[in-house]
């Protein structure tokens, strides 16, 4: 099972739904060790990209969404969010640009280059408690499952989990990037918004491949 446009704009508006539930939770874990506006620029970055969702022509392919989502969270979303995920999203579009469905070898690509797009952009490893501590591990599990012959579904189920677990890993780290980093241990034991709301988005990726 590949993956087309129609799966693209499920996976945006599950996305832009579940920032929009989750705005709240991501508002105190950005209250706890960062700015205190996560949840707010990414629920109102998301509600900008819903606008824009249906104007996408059918016959577009995933990267045309994955582009107009990248221009839209750059131009509307505050704080470093904005740049690092319109980046994510920019450098995936470009990885996955001319095909009409994504398989599982697409998928990985896509993935990889929408994490090397945030340590572009972000500076950050692995351990520095930010959003590659979500999408390093989601963009290892994908290539591990798509190496062991896992279709696209199961291939973006594993990121997702991968990403679950990568978020919630960061909770005993010391922040060494953004905000958090001035906070030293004090930022022990909260988990970083970036990678929560990373692994939110990975999540409804595997949903509405699930559910397609």
């Amino acid at each position: 099972m590949n993956l087309d446009v129609t799966w693209a704009k499920a996976w945006i508006r599950t996305g832009a739904n579940v920032m929009s539930e989750h705005r709240v939770e991501l508002l105190d874990l950005d209250r706890a060790i960062g700015d205190g506006d996560h949840g707010e620029n990414m629920d109102r970055g998301f509600q900008a990209v819903l606008a824009k969702l249906d104007a996408v022509p059918a016959e577009a392919n995933p990267g045309d969404v994955l582009k107009m989502v990248a221009t839209t969270l750059i131009s509307t979303v505050g704080g470093a969010a904005g740049p690092l995920y319109g980046t994510a999203f920019l450098k995936a579009a470009i990885a996955v640009q001319d095909k009409s469905d994504l398989d599982g070898a697409a998928l990985v690509a896509l993935l990889t280059a929408g994490r090397d797009g945030i340590v572009l952009r972000g500076k950050a490893e692995s351990g520095d408690k930010t959003m590659v501590d979500a999408w390093t591990p989601a963009v290892d599990a994908a290539a591990a499952a798509q190496a062991s012959g896992a279709d696209a579904p199961a291939i973006l189920l594993a990121a997702a989990e991968a990403a679950e677990a990568g978020a919630l890993a960061t909770e005993p780290l010391i922040a060494r990037k953004g905000r958090a980093s001035y906070l030293g241990e004090r930022a022990i034991g909260h988990r970083d918004p970036g990678a929560q709301s990373s692994a939110l988005l990975l999540r409804a990726a595997a949903d509405t491949a699930t559910q397609g």
